[in-house]
Formats: structure tokens, sequence, C-alpha cells
């Protein structure tokens, strides 16, 4: 299937390095975060989820669940997770789907329906297992992004961008480039500028549509 924004993203039920997990009844009343990758024990990926294991906090104060998926099984995953706490200083303390019969990877649209893992198989035989799927408690996909194998992600800029979206939801505004939390917000140009200015106060108008006003 394809997933777009606003779609409800599929639920599965599937093995993890903490037991078995149904998705939606896991992610529950939260916001989640689903970040896959092709295969364990591989460079780039482990310093990826070491840098996820070291923002256990800043997922925590977000409300934000993350779970991993890799193509491999959960003893691998297990095994793995001594790798990612040396390489990162942090417990793996999300969960890690097993997905090596490749089904959540063709949920999520990442693989064609006919792919399969050969023998003796390396990270590009799956190399499109490489996206990151922020979905909101309505289990609606809210922001989805895919890298090659060779760049690693930049959870910092998860991080802002999870911001950004439970920003706008709330107070259902939007953001503009580079934005972080305590900069001005933009006013969506359906608020006219009355409601806006009863809504928000003053407001400054940089152009006829584009109207910025910081958060009270």
């Amino acid at each position: 299937m394809s997933l777009r924004i606003n779609a409800v993203v599929p639920d599965f039920k599937a093995d993890s390095s903490q037991g078995p997990i149904s998705f939606h009844e896991w992610i529950g009343d939260s916001w989640a975060i689903l970040f896959s990758h092709p295969k364990d024990f591989t460079p780039v990926c482990t310093t990826e989820f070491g840098a996820v294991a070291q923002l256990s906090a800043e997922w925590e104060k977000r409300g934000t669940k993350v779970i991993g998926v890799s193509v491999d099984g959960v003893e691998d995953h297990k095994r793995w997770a001594d790798d990612i706490k040396t390489y990162g200083g942090s417990e793996v303390g999300f969960p890690i789907i097993a997905d090596n019969d490749l089904k959540v990877s063709k949920l999520f649209d990442m693989l064609p329906e006919d792919a399969y893992l050969p023998d003796g198989r390396t990270p590009a035989d799956s190399a499109t297992v490489r996206s990151v799927f922020i979905i909101g408690p309505d289990k609606q996909l809210k922001l989805s992004m895919t890298y090659p194998m060779t760049v690693g992600r930049n959870f910092a800029e998860i991080l802002r961008a999870l911001d950004a979206l439970q920003t706008t939801v709330k107070h259902g505004v939007a953001t503009p480039a580079d934005w972080t939390v305590g900069q001005d917000v933009i006013i969506p140009p359906s608020v006219s500028n009355e409601s806006a200015k009863e809504k928000y106060g003053e407001y400054e108008t940089i152009l006829p549509y584009l109207r910025k006003t910081p958060l009270r």
C-alpha cells in the first residue's frame, strides 16, 4: 500500500525484542515514531540506534513512543543491543520489531510486494528500509522521510519536526522554515485578520498571506 500524510497507518502484529506487539494497541494515546533499518550489525544503523537510545528522556517529555524495525530476527536484535549500548552508552529501552518476513516493510511501502531476502543477503537487498514515520495519537501518518544507507539520520531534526507537529496540532498554527520551540509561528491564511487579532492579539504582517505571531 502507498502511505500518505493523514492516512491511518497499517495495524499489525509482530514479534519484537520486548515480546509480541499489536501496533495500534502499542501506540495507544501517544505519539509514536517508527524508524526502520535494512540489517542488524551495520555501522550507520548502530550509530542511529545509539542516538535514539540517548534521547529517551526527550521522547518521554514529548509523550512519544519510539520503536525500531529491522529485517532480522529477535535474537539478532537482542545481541545487537549490546553493540548499540557499547557505541552510544545507553540501554536500548525501546522495542525492535523482527521483520525477517518483510511484512512490516511491505505494509509501510518500503519494499515491493515481491521482495524477498536471498541467502547470504547484504544490507543492499533491503536498502530502502531506511525510513522514519511520525504517527499521531489518532494513528494517522503525520510525517515521513527516507534516507540512503550511507547517510545517518539527524535525530535532532526529527525532534524538531516532532515539536513542530505537536505545536501545530495543539494551537492550529503553522511553523516557518527552521522553526524551533519559542520562535514565532505562522497564522494560517484561512484565519481572517479579525479572527487572528481576536485569537492571537498583535501579530506581524510580512506579506498579505504571511503573518507571524508569538505563541501565548
